[in-house]
């Protein structure tokens, strides 16, 4: 009981503040990676590293209409990955975790919250300690997993910052039987295709979070579950409070608000994988041997997730797949076909632009549908007389030679 007494202790004072306890996340991350091997970046790797991004922002150069994204080329370690990629993590994960943490709380009868006093709030931190191990195991399995910082399709890593982790690019490519140069170059490209892409397209970061805060906001929690989950709890056997299991807490609300966000999440992940897929493809034409089994190979880890992306979702509730990854990249390139890669990338200039849901069943017919318009608003003289800013709305066009173009009238 005393060397429980002194975990569950150590548990609520540590440091942080929120749902989650992010530096017991980090923690419980580092010891789990240490106990499965942490391989330190050699300078030969990170050579190596540096060199392929040098080389895949040279081959992108011609694939799209940006100048390159990157501002500095890393190698890192999984550790390194977890550190980097923290603040993101935060973002997406508290305000999930906030509603597990209220949850635990209400599971105290009103009528004995007045009696508990401080108990009551040892309840939140408790659960933030909880949330907060349950998160750092699942982040030490996708660190050993990830290839880069945009791996899974969001930016997770500091802006402009491009990084690979070479001993997970070292284990995936034995697991293909390919090169590891041919695998590493394959990576940065897609690296560098992501960097592109944020760093030029200015609100499609928040618009990504955006569309991932409004799907978590529905999530439901399961209160029976917390409760199983609290009854595991031995307090002869202090081992039991790192085995609860918190997965299967958080279910997606069946309503058609729930329905229409996760939709909106699921197309803007396409979107962004779909067109990384595209250009990375078009880039890599016939330079690298292996091109078109590494492209579907890695569309095939994307659509379906791996363990550990699959652990993190049961976790939070957030599956972050592009499930119509192939529709969104046959789009992009029908965009390509159809405009130009500057008319391509011309898409991205406002969200309203990008194609939805319903788009991605006849690409064609998205990608000629604006044609005409277009090229009739390139050639159209804005300041000349009569142009949109002068005449009132719902008013017929005016013709020259008529009294309505005389000054004063």
């Amino acid at each position: 009981m005393q060397q429980f007494m002194t975990q569950l202790q150590h548990l609520l004072s540590a440091p942080g503040s929120g749902p989650v306890n992010w530096d017991l996340a980090r923690q419980v991350a580092a010891s789990q990676l240490a106990a499965a091997g942490d391989p330190a970046v050699s300078p030969h790797e990170r050579h190596a590293v540096e060199e392929a991004l040098r080389l895949a922002d040279l081959w992108l150069e011609p694939a799209t209409a940006w100048p390159t994204g990157i501002r500095v080329s890393l190698a890192w370690n999984r550790n390194e990955w977890i550190y980097k990629t923290l603040d993101v993590w935060r973002k997406l994960c508290d305000p999930v975790a906030s509603r597990m943490v209220g949850a635990m709380g209400d599971l105290v009868p009103p009528e004995a919250r007045a009696q508990l006093g401080p108990m009551h709030s040892m309840m939140a931190t408790l659960g933030g300690a909880l949330f907060g191990g349950q998160l750092g195991q699942a982040l030490g399995s996708l660190a050993a997993e990830v290839l880069s910082a945009g791996d899974i399709g969001l930016p997770l890593g500091p802006a402009g910052t491009a990084a690979l982790i070479p001993a997970n690019i070292r284990a995936y490519g034995q697991g293909l039987e390919l090169p590891e140069d041919e695998v590493r170059l394959y990576v940065a490209l897609r690296e560098a295709a992501h960097q592109r892409l944020f760093q030029h397209v200015p609100w499609l970061r928040g618009h990504v979070f955006s569309a991932v805060e409004t799907y978590a906001s529905g999530i439901r929690v399961n209160r029976e579950a917390i409760e199983e989950a609290m009854g595991r709890v031995d307090p002869t056997d202090p081992e039991s409070m790192q085995t609860i299991a918190l997965e299967g807490i958080f279910t997606p609300e069946d309503t058609p608000a729930q329905k229409a966000s996760l939709a909106r999440l699921e197309t803007a992940l396409a979107l962004v994988e779909g067109w990384v897929c595209h250009v990375v493809d078009e880039a890599a034409g016939n330079r690298l041997p292996n091109v078109v089994r590494l492209g579907e190979a890695f569309r095939r880890r994307r659509a379906a997730g791996g363990p550990a992306e699959q652990t993190f979702a049961a976790l939070v509730g957030l599956e972050l797949r592009p499930r119509r990854l192939r529709e969104a990249t046959t789009l992009w390139a029908a965009l390509a076909e159809h405009r130009g890669i500057a008319g391509r990338d011309a898409v991205w200039g406002h969200p309203d632009l990008l194609p939805s849901d319903d788009d991605f069943a006849d690409p064609a017919a998205f990608a000629t549908a604006r044609v005409d318009l277009d090229d009739e608003l390139a050639t159209f003289d804005f300041s000349a007389p009569g142009g949109p800013q002068e005449q009132a709305p719902g008013t017929p066009p005016r013709t020259e030679g008529t009294g309505d173009d005389a000054e004063g009238s």
